[in-house]
């Protein structure tokens, strides 16, 4: 399974992959946008794929799909 988060760090909004930085210093949407994308290309090769996304209070919106059904 891959793992997607966007997390507000250090006051700048941050993309993970299973647990490591791969773009910071975006705006949320742009950072939404861009797990997003990664997230359905990874559903589109077969790939089970978590998307934790955190909202401007701090609370996380889980999504999991793409079990290769």
């Amino acid at each position: 399974m891959v793992q997607y988060a966007v997390t507000l760090k250090q006051g700048d909004w941050t993309v993970f992959k299973d647990g490591e930085a791969i773009a910071s210093d975006m705006s949320r949407s742009a950072a939404v946008e861009m797990a997003q994308g990664l997230a359905f290309e990874d559903e589109e090769r077969g790939e089970p794929v978590e998307l934790l996304i955190q909202d401007y209070t701090g609370e996380l919106a889980h999504k999991v799909s793409g079990r290769g059904n």
